[in-house]
C-alpha cells in the first residue's frame, strides 16, 4: 500500500486516539507539556523518590492557605474528571478548580472526602466532575484552566503521582449507605443503577416490611439519589441488618432512649435577624438558604474609599489597594435589599482611606529587608521584618490613602439611594495597630475607640434618621476586658473591663445628648478552643465547645479557663449570651445583642456544620438579636446546609422558640431545638455523637410532617422528603446528623 494512502487511512485513527486521551499533568520527573507551576508559598520536588510509584513522585510542602497551583492555557473543561495518587494527610488539603479567563472557580473540595487516604502510601482519587465530592454538585461549564491543591491553616507536606484529567468515568452501581432515620424511615443513598427492590430489612432478627418508598435527587446535586423506605413497623432499640443487592449489609445497634419533653405553650420569639452571613453572593443565595441579614464587613471595609470604590487588604494581603470586590456599597444594598435580606453596612472611622486601586504601603524599593513579598505583585510586602515585628517607623499613609472623617462620611451616607438597616462603626478598630498598621501604628486606646463611635454614629443617625448603630464590632474575648494598650487603659478608666465601660458611656452620651447613638452591642465571636487538628479528639471538642455561648458551668477548653486579667464574675467560662445581656441590662438597658462575625471552625466538615446548625438553635432559644456568619458559607457545604436546614427555599423553623427539657446534661453529643409558628411545630435534632442517638421526646404531635436533614452515612447534602410521625416513643437520629421536621 501506497505510504500517503496508509498514512490518509490511518490519520482518522490517531485524531480519535489523540481526541479520546486523558490529559496527563504529572507521571514522573516533571510536569507534563504545556503545565505551567503557578504555585505560590510552596515548594515542590518533581523527582521526589522518598515515596513513589514507578521513577519518582511530586512532593509538595506548601505554607498555611498557600498552594501548588498548576496551570494550562488550553484548559480542561472537555474532560469528565480527575485523577490522581495521593499520599498525605487528607485534614490539611483541598482541591479547588480555576478558569483564569471567566474567574470561574469552583467550591473547595475537602481531601478528607475520600475515605482510605494516609500519609504513608498512595491512594487513587478520582473527582468526578458530575458529581463534585462531598456535595455532589457538578463543576458546571466554566474555561476551566487551573488546578489548585491547597494547604489549610497549619500548611501541608505531601506527596502526589499520576494526576491526569480523565476522558471518561465509569459509574459503579453501588449501596452507598443505608441509615434508620426518624420513627420508620430507612435513608438509602445509591449511586448508578441499582436495584432497590433486592432492600431488606430485620430489626431484633424479625423481617420487616416495606409499606411505602421515596426517591429524592437535590435540585442542586442531581447526581446524588436517596431513597426513603417506609417500615411498616416503628423502629426499637436491638439490632437493625438492612440488606442490599448481592452481598451489601449495613449493621446498626439502635440504642436505648433518651428522654426529653417539649413544652408548647412556653414560647419565647426568636429574632429573623440571627441567620445572617457576611457577603453573601447573590439573591439566589439569600433565597435558597433564607438569609435574613447581610453585613458588608470585614477589615477591608475599614479603609473603604467610597467615592471610588476603592480598599486596601491591610495584613490580610499585603497593605495592597484594590477594587473594592463588592462594587460600590449602595448597589449591594439595593440588590441584598432586593433578594428579602436585611442589611448591615460598616462605615469607616479611622482617619485613611484608600486613595487608589495599585498603591501598596511597604514597596521592596524602600523596605526591602521584609519576611514576605506578594508572589502576584513581588515589589509589595507585608511590612514585618524577618523576626516578624512591623517595620519601623511606618510610611506615610498620604502615599497610600487619602484623609476621611466625620464630614466625609456623612456626605457618603446623605447620598445612599437605598439605606441599610443597620451601620457598623468600623471593624475590630482595637487592633487597628496591627490590622491596618501602616494607616494607624499606635494602640487604639479605651477613650479613642469611644470618641470615634460617638463621632461617627452622630453622623450616621444625622444622614440617617432611620438606620440602628452597633458597635464597637470588637474582635474576641481578650479585647471585650481590655485594649491593645494593656492593662494600664483598664487601670486608668477605675479599673473597669472595656465593654461594660463602653456601655456605661454610650448611656452617659445618651444622657448628655438626649438621643440614643447605640442600638446593637456588636461583638465578634470566635471559639479559642484548637481544633486544627481535626481528628476524632478535635472533632469531639468542636461539638462541644458551642456551649460556651450559654453554659455557666462549661469551663472553656482553652487559654481562657487559665487566664485571669479581667475582672468578670465566672472568667473561666464564657456563657457568652447571657454574660453580655447581663451586661446590657446592668450598664446600658434596652440595647440589642449582635454577634457581627462567628465561624465553627471547619467550614468543610460535617461537624462545623453540625456547629453551625446548634449555634443557630442557641441564638434563637437564648435572644440573640441578630448574627452573621464569617465569611460566606459555601451554599452546598456543610455551614450552607445547617442554614438551609433552618432557613432554606422558603421553608421556616417556627417563629418562636418552644421550652426544651431534657432528663439528662447531653449537650455536648446533642442538640435539640423546637419551635412554632401558626400552630405548627418544627424541630431540629443534632445528633453530635458518632453513633445513633435514640429518644422520647413527650408533648411531640403526632402527623404528617416535612423533613429535611444533612450529614450521616448518608452525606452532605439537601436530603429531604414527607413523612408520617406515628410514634414520639422512638425516634432515631444517625450519627453525626442534623434533623429538620415541621408539620405539615
Amino acid at each position: 500500500m501506497d505510504s500517503r494512502l496508509r498514512a490518509a487511512l490511518l490519520a482518522p485513527l490517531l485524531l480519535a486516539w489523540l481526541a479520546a486521551a486523558d490529559l496527563d499533568v504529572y507521571v514522573d520527573d516533571a510536569l507534563s507539556s504545556g503545565w505551567q507551576n503557578w504555585s505560590w508559598g510552596t515548594t515542590i520536588n518533581t523527582a521526589a523518590t522518598d515515596l513513589k510509584e514507578g521513577i519518582s513522585s511530586l512532593s509538595v510542602t506548601s505554607d498555611a492557605w498557600s498552594a501548588l497551583s498548576l496551570m494550562n492555557p488550553s484548559g480542561y473543561s472537555t474532560y469528565k474528571g480527575l485523577q490522581f495518587d495521593f499520599a498525605g494527610d487528607p485534614s490539611a488539603v483541598q482541591l479547588y478548580f480555576q478558569g483564569t479567563t471567566d474567574n470561574a472557580q469552583s467550591a473547595n473540595i475537602p481531601l478528607t472526602a475520600f475515605p482510605g487516604i494516609t500519609s504513608t502510601k498512595f491512594t487513587t482519587v478520582v473527582v468526578d466532575f458530575s458529581a463534585l465530592a462531598p456535595t455532589g454538585t457538578p463543576l458546571g461549564s466554566g474555561a476551566w484552566d487551573r488546578l489548585n491543591f491547597q494547604a489549610l491553616a497549619n500548611g501541608a507536606t505531601y506527596h502526589l503521582d499520576n494526576v491526569k484529567f480523565l476522558t471518561s468515568i465509569t459509574i459503579e452501581p453501588l449501596f452507598l449507605s443505608a441509615e434508620p432515620i426518624g420513627n420508620d424511615l430507612i435513608a438509602v443513598t445509591t449511586q448508578g443503577n441499582v436495584d432497590l427492590t433486592t432492600v431488606k430489612v430485620k430489626l431484633n432478627n424479625a423481617s420487616v416490611s416495606i409499606s411505602n418508598t421515596t426517591t429524592y435527587s437535590p435540585i442542586d446535586a442531581p447526581a446524588k439519589t436517596i431513597t426513603y423506605f417506609t417500615l411498616s413497623k416503628s423502629f426499637a432499640s436491638g439490632s437493625l441488618v438492612i440488606t442490599a443487592g448481592t452481598n451489601t449489609t449495613f449493621t446498626y445497634t439502635l440504642p436505648a432512649v433518651r428522654y426529653g419533653t417539649i413544652n408548647v405553650p412556653n414560647v419565647k420569639a426568636i429574632s429573623p435577624y440571627i441567620y445572617g452571613v457576611n457577603w453573601p453572593t447573590s439573591a439566589t443565595y439569600i433565597q435558597h438558604l433564607g438569609v435574613t441579614m447581610s453585613r458588608w464587613g470585614g477589615n477591608a471595609v475599614t479603609p473603604y474609599n467610597p467615592f471610588g470604590d476603592f480598599t486596601n487588604a491591610g495584613n490580610d494581603w499585603y497593605f495592597e489597594n484594590r477594587a473594592n470586590d463588592a462594587g460600590k456599597a449602595d448597589d449591594w444594598l439595593a440588590w441584598v435589599a432586593g433578594a428579602g435580606s436585611k442589611t448591615m453596612m460598616t462605615v469607616p472611622a479611622l482617619d485613611w482611606v484608600a486613595k487608589d486601586a495599585t498603591s501598596y504601603s511597604f514597596p521592596k524599593t524602600v523596605f526591602p529587608n521584609q519576611k514576605a513579598f506578594d508572589p502576584y505583585k513581588p515589589d509589595a510586602g507585608n511590612g514585618l521584618l524577618p523576626n516578624g515585628s512591623f517595620v519601623s517607623p511606618a510610611p506615610d499613609p498620604k502615599l497610600v490613602y487619602t484623609q476621611w472623617n466625620t464630614t466625609l462620611a456623612k456626605k457618603w451616607l446623605s447620598a445612599l439611594v437605598h439605606k441599610p438597616d443597620i451601620v457598623n462603626i468600623d471593624n475590630e478598630i482595637e487592633i487597628a495597630s496591627s490590622t491596618h498598621y501602616d494607616m494607624h501604628p499606635n494602640p487604639v486606646s479605651f477613650d479613642e475607640e469611644l470618641a470615634r463611635v460617638v463621632n461617627f454614629s452622630i453622623v450616621a443617625k444625622e444622614a440617617l434618621p432611620n438606620v440602628k448603630v452597633a458597635a464597637p464590632s470588637t474582635c474576641s474575648w481578650w479585647f471585650y476586658w481590655t485594649s491593645a494598650v494593656g492593662l494600664s487603659d483598664n487601670a486608668a478608666h477605675s479599673n473597669m473591663d472595656f465593654l461594660p465601660w463602653f456601655l456605661q458611656q454610650m448611656k452617659a452620651k445618651e444622657t448628655s445628648l438626649g438621643k440614643r447613638l447605640l442600638d446593637y452591642l456588636d461583638i465578634h465571636y470566635y471559639f479559642q478552643p484548637d481544633t486544627s487538628a481535626n481528628d476524632a479528639a478535635a472533632k469531639a471538642l468542636r461539638l462541644r465547645m458551642t456551649q460556651s455561648l450559654w453554659n455557666t458551668s462549661y469551663v472553656d477548653e482553652s487559654w481562657i479557663a487559665t487566664s485571669n486579667y479581667n475582672s468578670q464574675p465566672n472568667n473561666k467560662a464564657v456563657w457568652l449570651i447571657p454574660r453580655m445581656q447581663q451586661l446590657i441590662n446592668q450598664y446600658y438597658p434596652g440595647t440589642k445583642l449582635s454577634i457581627g462575625e462567628w465561624a465553627s471552625t471547619a467550614d468543610g466538615d460535617i461537624t462545623g456544620g453540625l456547629v453551625t446548625a446548634d449555634c443557630l438553635g442557641i441564638f434563637g432559644r437564648y435572644g440573640v438579636d441578630s448574627a452573621t456568619y464569617w465569611a460566606t458559607p459555601d451554599e452546598k457545604g456543610p455551614i450552607g446546609l445547617a442554614y438551609w436546614l433552618y432557613r432554606g427555599y422558603g421553608t421556616y423553623f417556627g417563629a418562636n422558640s418552644v421550652q426544651v427539657n431534657m432528663a439528662e446534661n447531653i449537650e455536648g453529643i446533642f442538640g435539640f431545638y423546637a419551635g412554632v409558628e401558626s400552630g405548627k411545630v418544627s424541630l431540629v435534632w443534632i445528633n453530635k455523637n458518632t453513633v445513633p442517638m435514640a429518644f422520647y421526646i413527650s408533648n411531640i404531635p403526632t402527623g404528617k410532617y416535612f423533613m429535611r436533614h444533612f450529614g450521616g452515612a448518608s452525606g452532605n447534602a439537601k436530603w429531604q422528603t414527607t413523612t408520617t410521625f406515628k410514634d414520639n416513643t422512638y425516634t432515631v437520629i444517625p450519627a453525626y446528623t442534623a434533623l429538620f421536621m415541621k408539620q405539615v
